[in-house]
């Protein structure tokens, strides 16, 4: 009984949450609401909250006793994945950030063309009747959003973001579809969306004139999401500690590899690099292709059929918000394995002084790793490896200590195995990201606990990341919108790394076994469960 009652209750779980969130299910391959957007009124949030409590009661109710371990292991992911929203609900972050706001159209949009999951007819009345549905949400944010909450730095990146949309829109959509009656009509749902945006402008700049709210979610907030959520056994303070340990660590192992000052040698390798977005483009594709030979001839994990990897310039409306890499999967529950692995592009209307400051932040030595990192075998191998789990929860569950923790496993895992061995200077670029990711914990722990201010860390990732100031405010105000995403990459690295050590020497198979096994869990369990599912049967 226990176990019918679990699948009852994870069956309906979703099924609500597909409800609530159509955005969400179209990206995932559920198609049943690809016209609708979000319900993001006032009404809305506090329906979510009192749904959030409701199923923590209900799954309290359902015994661990009777589940096997695969059902245990799930009601403990869905535990702790409403136990981080019941933070996120007390936080109110839809009365202090306009981000939701200004992305759901755009990524309600973008990701029906990216997947086309729909015949084209379809998809374009789809994409039409979301985009006629933005001036909506946006009048829910004009409701919601309260000057007192918000903070002006995060109001000042959903303008920047506005503005992509407004290009997006019109410019952009239009163009998605082949048929010149289907482009009209997506033109006038495009312009119409536009024009919400433009005037949604005044509003964002009379609220950051008015904003007086921190980012900071508090040491207390971070702390639990850490502890209940993520189920680490540090707070945000033991966090930080052992992110400033790391960042001496791999400092003193920089210092191991590099002859003479490895600061002087870093920063030399900073100015070598591509002078144009397309050779930027260029480069990260023979990376990828590289990196994808090297764990095929190594046989460092097995790579699922028919999986495809494409090396794209980023979306515009990300570019202004994003100034790194990332990774786009294929819809879980779709037919496609072809994934996108978007590189970091200048936003449109940047002047060549920015270009060249974007470009810097792809300099030739750290582009390998990146490559890794996001495509092989990162976070594309994972995600089209995961698909293979056919329990549905964890296709659409999951936590970036995992998904983060493992692209960054991948990349010491292929400096251990010699991808980098007839290259020092890659080498030297996969240190600098991994002392990069250890300098995340610290900032990001500061930030959020109150103990550092917004400038500062700014300065910090200039002075001790390199980065150009621009792409420093970028990565930090990522930071400041996403409390404990940036800490997630090395602190799920080295559990990945510990967790192997124990695989390895119980003798329950080899390297490949161990990261074969480990991907094919989902989407990202916390890394206890994710231990649990690799103990041995008898235990």
């Amino acid at each position: 009984m226990p176990r019918e009652a679990f699948a009852e209750s994870v069956a309906r779980f979703l099924d609500e949450e597909f409800a609530e969130r159509p955005v969400l299910a179209s990206s995932l391959g559920r198609m049943e609401a690809a016209g609708e957007l979000d319900d993001l009124s006032q009404a809305a949030f506090e329906g979510r909250a009192a749904r959030v409590a409701r199923w923590l009661d209900r799954l309290a109710k359902i015994p661990a006793e009777g589940l096997d371990r695969d059902d245990q292991v799930d009601r403990d992911l869905l535990l702790a994945e409403l136990r981080g929203r019941a933070v996120e609900t007390e936080w109110q972050s839809w009365r202090r950030t306009p981000d939701g706001y200004v992305g759901l159209g755009l990524a309600g949009v973008f990701t029906l063309f990216l997947h086309r999951l729909l015949p084209e007819r379809e998809l374009a009345a789809a994409a039409a009747a979301r985009l006629r549905q933005v001036p909506r949400v946006l009048d829910e944010a004009r409701h919601n959003l309260d000057p007192e909450l918000c903070s002006g730095l995060l109001v000042k990146r959903a303008m920047a973001q506005c503005q992509a949309a407004i290009t997006f829109a019109r410019e952009v959509v239009p163009a998605e579809v082949s048929e010149e009656a289907l482009g009209a009509n997506l033109a006038a749902a495009g312009e119409a969306a536009a024009s919400a945006y433009e005037g949604f402008m005044p509003f964002l700049e009379d609220l950051a004139a008015r904003a007086a709210g921190s980012p900071a979610l508090g040491e207390e907030r971070y702390s639990r999401l850490l502890l209940s959520k993520e189920l680490l056994p540090w707070d945000a303070r033991q966090l930080r500690d052992r992110g400033r340990r790391q960042v001496d660590l791999i400092a003193d192992r920089l210092a191991e590899e590099v002859d003479g000052p490895w600061r002087e040698r870093v920063e030399r390798l900073r100015e070598q690099r591509p002078t144009t977005p397309e050779e930027m483009l260029r480069a990260y594709e023979a990376a990828a292709r590289r990196a994808r030979e090297f764990i095929t001839r190594y046989r460092l994990v097995t790579l699922p059929e028919d999986e495809e990897c494409s090396v794209e310039p980023a979306p515009i409306f990300q570019r202004v918000i994003l100034a790194v890499a990332s990774y786009s999967q294929p819809a879980p529950f779709g037919p496609s394995r072809r994934g996108r692995f978007f590189v970091p592009w200048p936003p449109l209307g940047a002047s060549p002084s920015e270009v060249a400051q974007r470009l810097r932040a792809s300099s030739f030595h750290r582009i390998p790793t990146t490559s890794v990192h996001e495509a092989y075998p990162g976070h594309h191998v994972h995600l089209v490896s995961a698909r293979e789990n056919a329990r549905p929860l964890r296709a659409v569950v999951g936590t970036s200590f995992f998904s983060e923790g493992w692209a960054l496993y991948a990349e010491q895992m292929m400096a251990d195995q010699g991808f980098y061995l007839e290259r020092v200077d890659e080498l030297i670029g996969q240190l600098e990201a991994r002392r990069f990711r250890a300098l995340r914990i610290v900032l990001d722990t500061s930030l959020h606990i109150g103990d550092m201010e917004f400038e500062e860390a700014v300065e910090i990732l200039v002075r001790e990341a390199g980065y150009p100031e621009p792409t420093a405010r970028a990565e930090v105000l990522r930071y400041c919108a996403a409390p404990t995403q940036a800490v997630s990459y090395l602190t799920g690295c080295l559990q990945i790394e510990a967790l192997k050590e124990k695989f390895l020497a119980t003798g329950q198979g080899e390297l490949r076994d161990y990261h074969d096994r480990l991907i094919r869990l989902g989407r990202g369990l916390p890394m206890p469960l994710a231990e649990r599912c690799l103990q041995p049967a008898e235990e």
